[in-house]
């Protein structure tokens, strides 16, 4: 592709199918759906996928007060209006009031954020709003290769939105995907991210007689994906499974360290879910502001970056709705609560099983200096993380690149 110069994804020779085209076959097969669209960015994914929805300007669409600035920013940019969800205290969108706010609202469409990889009961989630005719759209940015009782997440809705940026489980920088077994919705989609009437060249796409029907009343939003980065997407795709197991046994190792200590919460996982562990979140509750910048400072100060959901501005990525001023201040209590004691910790696979324990006992040794009183329940952290082979049985053999702990 670089010794042909044709980044642009209709940029190719005739009868040629280009990278771009390839890639979008390559994940609808992975993603088990019939169409797929790769685009400039997973927010850019989701506003044509309201678009594409029939999201109009001053809609209502009900989104979860626990996501990152892009979801209700996608919100805004088709002019719509975001109607923030209560989460409960596992970091998933509380089902009573998802179904007061619609029946209170009367919003058409549900833009569901699975936010850190945190899925919510998505039978559940798909019979309330199937039962109340909503239109339901799943930011899937970090459960790409997460699932369901068995049914991969972005599939309980008319769409799947993924990004593929820097942090997430395949990286291209920027980029973005929208999945969905609904033709008309995907031919709109195609349209809208810039096809320049050539959506005879995608592959994983409906019939001609389709886009027929949309072509000329579908503006042109141009986002498109380059060859290059789905180039660059492409063997990452063929590694991901592999990558979520090692994932997971980096998460499960912290999960289980960070368990130890009673003055530390860690959200419930459903046995129904089969989640990607690129990060984890924990509570401390009730820690308050000045004690949770302490604890932040202790843990930098020994080469741990945590990020706290409870600061009043933003910090790289990672905000809360009080924020967001775009979006109409609404009263959210209980997401207040929670966010206020919410720390969080990616787990990129360039640390080894032993990093995350090591990391494990700062973040243990920091709260105990932060809470002294805490300091008997776990004893042993001072100095090293003795024991640990024992407490994470398995690890050793399963995982392909050989990392140990």
């Amino acid at each position: 592709m670089l010794k042909s110069g044709r980044l642009h994804r209709y940029n190719i020779e005739a009868s040629k199918v280009s990278i771009a085209s390839r890639f979008e076959v390559e994940y609808a097969d992975f993603q088990d759906t019939k169409y797929c669209l790769v685009c400039a960015s997973g927010g850019y994914a989701i506003s044509i996928a309201l678009r594409a929805a029939g999201v109009k300007p001053d809609d209502e669409v009900l989104t979860n007060a626990f996501t990152l600035a892009p979801v209700p920013g996608a919100i805004a940019a088709v002019g719509a209006k975001s109607v923030l969800v209560e989460i409960n205290d596992d970091l998933v969108i509380d089902l009573a009031d998802l179904e007061s706010k619609i029946v209170q609202s009367g919003a058409r469409f549900f833009l569901l954020s699975n936010m850190r990889g945190h899925m919510g009961d998505m039978d559940a989630i798909a019979a309330l709003t199937k039962k109340h005719g909503v239109i339901m759209i799943e930011d899937c940015a970090h459960t790409m290769g997460a699932s369901w009782n068995g049914q991969k997440s972005g599939n309980f809705g008319l769409a799947g939105c993924f990004s593929t940026q820097t942090y997430k489980h395949i990286n291209s920088g920027e980029g973005g995907i929208i999945t969905s077994n609904d033709e008309e919705f995907m031919a709109r989609a195609i349209i809208l991210s810039g096809s320049y009437m050539l959506f005879d060249r995608h592959l994983a796409a409906p019939s001609k007689a389709v886009f027929d029907k949309v072509r000329l009343e579908t503006p042109n939003m141009s986002g498109r994906m380059d060859n290059l980065r789905a180039a660059i997407l492409s063997p990452q795709l063929q590694l991901l499974d592999q990558n979520i197991v090692r994932w997971n046994a980096r998460y499960n190792i912290v999960a289980e360290i960070l368990s130890l200590v009673s003055g530390i919460k860690l959200p419930k996982r459903d046995k129904s879910e089969h989640f990607v562990g690129s990060s984890i979140q924990f509570s401390i509750p009730d820690i308050g502001a000045e004690k949770a910048h302490e604890f932040i400072t202790a843990n930098s100060a020994l080469g741990v970056e945590l990020k706290w959901f409870g600061e009043d501005e933003p910090k790289a990525f990672t905000s809360n709705h009080h924020s967001w001023h775009y979006v109409e201040k609404q009263n959210l209590p209980q997401t207040d609560k929670i966010l206020s004691s919410l720390f969080d910790l990616r787990l990129p696979l360039t640390f080894s099983l032993q990093d995350c324990a090591h990391l494990s006992a700062i973040i243990v040794h920091c709260f105990k200096e932060t809470f002294p009183g805490f300091k008997e329940t776990v004893p042993g952290f001072k100095e090293t993380v003795p024991g640990f082979k024992e407490t994470v049985p398995g690890f050793k053999s399963v995982l392909p690149d050989g990392d140990k702990i």
